[in-house]
């Protein structure tokens, strides 16, 4: 008997792929193995999965690693996997928000996150920025992505893709392209190719070690703030988020970090918005949130 198609799994069940939850199933066993092997997981490991779907990524990761604790925000799924029990038994499933789960709770006592996402693109954004404000527990992830937003994570300066995502993740982490897929490989077929990558995360990458302590909190203020009005000259766009309380105050630290306060965001390296954040740090800086900048 021919196996049934996903689309055939999803109409006997009652279920059909969200719009709003931006559902795009993996159907292609063999992509989804290619992708648990090049997560390079180790048998002892404990992974996050976000996105559980009909299980194609979470059955070769289930049996790869110790563990598996899926995360799905589709009610419908997680009642279809209760009741089929058709998911190996080191798997355990929450039905939860990805972008509002407690991360820290799924801990072990000195563990660090591992997570592997079959994304919805509806979300890469906020899930990236929590990813980077969680690097201190993080260890790895590996994410599918939407292809124009995995470049954008490894832009270099003075291209339009280079922005808050790609300095701040380039803080933290270091980027891996591991593998192109194609729209024929999910149902429904995105409008978009789709690329899986790896973050593996540091405390702090060489290339700003050497550069020495700094306020990582200004810093990701700093750069909220600096392509937050990407338009604006350095100066004015930093002004605008009241970092400091006078415009004065604040080109004569960037005149101290020897920073042109007519240049514009994307002109900076990751050094740059470093040495910037230390050299604004005792000057005082809002408290105010700033909003982030939007990957689309």
């Amino acid at each position: 008997m021919p196996r049934e198609t996903t689309s055939q799994i999803l109409k006997r069940r009652g279920l059909a792929p969200h719009k709003k939850l931006g559902q795009n199933f993996l159907v292609h066993a063999h992509t989804a193995r290619r992708i648990v092997d090049l997560a390079n997981l180790a048998a002892h490991d404990r992974v996050i999965e976000v996105g559980v779907g009909l299980g194609a990524l979470t059955r070769p990761l289930a049996t790869t690693v110790a563990e598996v604790v899926g995360i799905e925000m589709d009610s419908g799924i997680i009642r279809m996997h209760e009741e089929q029990q058709d998911l190996p038994a080191n798997v355990r499933l929450l039905h939860a928000d990805a972008l509002r789960i407690d991360f820290t709770s799924l801990l072990h006592p000195g563990e660090r996150l591992k997570i592997v996402a079959n994304l919805p693109y509806s979300i890469s954004t906020p899930f990236l920025f929590r990813l980077i404000d969680h690097a201190s527990i993080m260890d790895s992830a590996v994410l599918m992505l939407q292809k124009e937003v995995a470049l954008r994570l490894t832009a270099q300066p003075g291209t339009k893709d280079y922005g808050t995502p790609t300095v701040l993740l380039a803080a933290c982490a270091t980027v891996r392209f591991l593998l192109a897929v194609d729209p024929a490989e999910f149902h429904p077929r995105p409008k978009v190719d789709s690329v899986v990558v790896r973050l593996s995360f540091h405390p702090q990458p060489e290339r700003i070690r050497v550069l020495g302590e700094f306020d990582r909190s200004l810093f990701s203020r700093v750069v909220h703030a600096a392509f937050g009005q990407r338009r604006k000259t350095l100066v004015n766009a930093l002004h605008s988020a009241a970092l400091l309380k006078s415009k004065e105050e604040l080109l004569h630290c960037l005149h101290t970090a020897g920073i042109d306060p007519a240049i514009r965001a994307e002109k900076l390296t990751l050094e740059d918005f470093v040495h910037l954040s230390r050299v604004l740090c005792p000057h005082g800086s809002s408290s105010e949130t700033l909003p982030q900048e939007s990957l689309t």
